[in-house]
């Protein structure tokens, strides 16, 4: 799906008023980066489900160059079904995954997220694909994302809500439940099914 244009032209905003505001001197020009943000804030509030002052919240915390905020989602299979997890946020159903972490790598990220949200324990084995968020059916969000979906071995553990999640389980390609598009889409569910018919299949990247 492309993405629409308003958004792209708020986050490119978003982006240039931030990277401005970290290198630029002159307080003239920050002064102009911070009208730039602004702008952006704006645009945001017009479009996108969310309160003004937490649209100003998310923007403000980041500083330094603007680069894109990386989802990592697990890619577990058990019984020709996929681990999935219901959102307590809009009681609709996710690959287990987050927000990447500074000095954890992605396979790390993969592992924590899943004994978090699910409770069971799961060895990181590969990549399977790399999207970026605005090729794809998922809602409009303030933030460029990046999403990884890494291919689990499930080890151990037993299932267990946690502080996000309030269910788990395991659901075949042709009875998913309602789906957290924000997170995953059915398209893309079903895509990583593929993997599991075919595992020499190449790591797909947008």
């Amino acid at each position: 799906m492309e993405q629409l244009k308003w958004l792209a032209w708020a986050q490119q905003i978003q982006a240039i008023s931030q990277t401005g505001l970290a290198y630029s001197k002159d307080v003239y020009d920050l002064e102009r980066f911070e009208q730039l943000r602004a702008l952006s804030i704006e645009i945001m509030r017009e479009y996108v489900d969310v309160e003004v002052d937490q649209i100003r919240d998310l923007f403000a915390s980041e500083t330094g160059y603007a680069t894109p905020k990386v989802d990592i989602r697990a890619v577990v299979f058990q019984d020709n079904k996929i681990l999935m997890v219901k959102e307590k946020i809009d009681g609709a159903w996710a690959l287990p995954g987050g927000w990447a972490d500074i000095g954890l790598s992605p396979k790390e990220v993969v592992v924590k997220e899943v004994r978090e949200e699910s409770g069971y324990e799961v060895k990181a084995v590969r990549l399977l694909g790399v999207y970026d968020k605005k090729f794809h059916d998922h809602p409009p969000s303030p933030f460029y994302i990046y999403k990884f979906f890494i291919l689990c071995e499930l080890i151990g553990g037993k299932p267990q809500e946690g502080v996000e999640t309030s269910e788990v389980g395991f659901f075949d390609e042709y009875h998913l439940p309602e789906l957290s598009i924000d997170r995953n889409t059915e398209k893309q569910i079903k895509e990583l099914f593929n993997f599991l018919r075919d595992p020499s299949r190449d790591v797909f990247c947008d």
